[in-house]
């Protein structure tokens, strides 16, 4: 529970982007993004408020509600930082490097919200999209993963973040055809054909939305080249057999980023390779140098 892989790139990119990372689900708010200190960002669920966030100027009223709050959050950080002295005579030696790290804490918030502030002033991107409609129905699993997807070219082409992840979560049941139990139950299918038929539909479905959003990256040109060949997408899945939750062997697709494609490898089956070592290696490709991530044990080549 340290920081996810896509928080590590969005530190080291910052606000060179308006957003330095975007976070979705499909579902909830719970997501895969950890910052440095562990804690989880939660995934913005609504296409239509991101779209609204990303593409449409508020009004001026709300413009200026938005400034107050964030001197109101430096006037607070300001009054922190001058009483961090009367803390410090007062702790004892072993509690001061707690305190420099609240106060390295409080310094990094003061520069975000320095930074955000910047883009406030500056207009927003526009795009040649309507604004998407948000399906409440959570039996619509597919709807709802293609409104998140469909927006992912849009974010990379106006580079309004070049950092996003989307977290397919666990549905109840699905409106999918010839799907009648919910997809956590026919995960653990215990072998059972009509089971393990009904999730290969709706895992069938799920990769067409992968395929739609590489189709939609393809689409899109940036200095007259495909966007995805300037994108690294990373889809798969924490589990390698969900019906015994064992975390061996994961499938795992890299698409994009011109890495050399068209193959599948196979790596040690029974002394697992680290996925950290796919993380350190998608580091290094991006220019962010790093010795090590999670417990990886070097890059990858294939």
């Amino acid at each position: 529970n340290t920081i996810s892989v896509d928080q590590m790139v969005a530190g080291q990119l910052g606000y060179a982007t308006r957003f330095p990372s975007i976070v979705l689900g499909s579902h909830l708010q719970q997501s895969q993004s950890y910052t440095s200190g562990g804690v989880m960002i939660p995934a913005e669920t609504s296409p239509a408020k991101l779209f609204a966030k990303l593409f449409l100027e508020g009004k001026p009223d709300e413009v200026r509600a938005e400034k107050r709050r964030l001197d109101q959050g430096k006037s607070i950080l300001d009054q922190l930082k001058s009483q961090t002295d009367a803390v410090r005579r007062r702790a004892s030696r072993s509690d001061h490097h707690l305190l420099n790290d609240y106060l390295e804490s409080v310094c990094r918030t003061e520069k975000s919200i320095g930074e955000v502030q910047g883009w406030l002033d500056k207009p927003k991107p526009t795009v040649d999209a309507e604004q998407p409609q948000d399906i409440p129905n959570i039996q619509e699993l597919i709807g709802r993963i293609e409104l998140l997807v469909d927006l992912v070219p849009l974010i990379v082409q106006t580079d309004s973040s070049r950092v996003i992840s989307i977290m397919i979560q666990d549905h109840g049941p699905l409106n999918i055809e010839g799907v009648s139990q919910p997809h956590h139950i026919l995960s653990h299918h215990g072998q059972d054909k009509e089971k393990i038929g009904q999730l290969q539909r709706i895992e069938t479905e799920i990769l067409k939305c992968f395929a739609r959003l590489l189709g939609g990256l393809k689409e899109k040109q940036e200095s007259g080249r495909e966007l995805l060949k300037s994108t690294s997408v990373l889809f798969g899945s924490n589990l390698g057999n969900a019906n015994s939750h064992d975390t061996n062997n994961l499938p795992i697709i890299l698409a994009g980023g011109n890495y050399k494609h068209g193959g599948f490898v196979e790596f040690e089956k029974n002394s697992n390779t680290q996925l950290s070592n796919l993380f350190l290696t998608m580091l290094a490709k991006m220019g962010i140098e790093s010795e090590s991530f999670g417990q990886s044990t070097g890059v990858l080549s294939w």
